[in-house]
């Protein structure tokens, strides 16, 4: 949309969804990262990072969010361990639950295409997890920070929504019906909040994301000298809004993870 700075609306909608999100699910959190070694990640997430032999090594999670994905990674063995996020509310309580844990994460305010050079070759593993690269116009550009950021050898992790789920809309009564085109290629506009875990809406400042298509996620990948490694898809919902499709016996793909290395 022409004179839309993204970056600046969607900081503000998250910074508005902040609070929101704390209201439900801050306390419990802060209690569980109080106890030792508590990790967040569900179980098959868990195994597939701890594969990846995660054990000292240094970590970067771009659009971190609270950091809860982060400190579990921490919590299992990881080095240093840095997330990156634009909404400095979430950020403030990323850093306000890894004080509960005492748990040595680092968590820095900006957007992804503007993380400091400081961190170029810093890292083994970038990950990136649920409804990050939907805020983000310009993959290119996204994973021209990840290969800047690993060092050689480095792996990034991509555990996301599938792009079929973009052509939907949540409609339980039709729910495999079409709304959009794949190939759509202006972003999604929403004011009625980004409250996703309790599915309460508000009125809030315009959010714009993102549709990327499979061959837009990869060519992004290899166009910035990353080997893709492994591409799996999955019939099982990560997005707190899908879960509805998994029972259907005509099963859509939901979500993927994509392994990528730098050489």
């Amino acid at each position: 949309m022409v004179g839309v700075d993204y970056v600046a609306a969607n900081r503000l909608a998250w910074n508005d969804a902040a609070p929101k999100h704390a209201e439900s699910q801050y306390q419990k959190l802060l209690d569980s990262f109080a106890q030792p070694g508590y990790s967040y990640l569900a179980p098959f997430e868990q195994e597939r990072l701890l594969t990846l032999g995660i054990e000292g090594k240094a970590i970067a999670q771009l659009c971190c969010n609270n950091g809860r994905e982060l400190l579990s990674l921490k919590n299992l063995g990881a080095g240093r361990c840095v997330g990156f996020d634009l909404s400095e509310g979430f950020i403030e309580q990323a850093r306000g639950l890894a004080c509960a844990g005492g748990i040595a994460c680092e968590f820095v305010g900006c957007n992804v295409y503007e993380i400091p050079a400081d961190y170029d070759g810093a890292f083994d593993l970038v990950y990136i997890t649920i409804g990050a690269m939907c805020w983000l116009e310009d993959l290119t550009a996204c994973f021209a920070v990840v290969a800047r950021l690993l060092r050689p050898g480095g792996q990034v992790f991509v555990y996301e929504m599938h792009p079929f789920l973009d052509m939907l809309e949540f409609d339980k009564n039709d729910p495999l019906h079409i709304c959009h085109s794949y190939f759509k290629d202006d972003p999604f506009v929403d004011t009625s909040g980004l409250d996703y875990w309790t599915d309460s809406t508000y009125e809030s400042a315009p959010c714009y994301s993102f549709h990327h298509k499979l061959s837009d996620i990869f060519g992004a990948v290899l166009g910035n000298g990353l080997a893709i490694r492994a591409f799996d898809e999955y019939a099982h919902d990560i997005s707190n809004v899908f879960a509805h499709l998994e029972p259907l016996a005509i099963k859509p793909p939901l979500c993927y993870i994509l392994l990528g290395h730098k050489q």
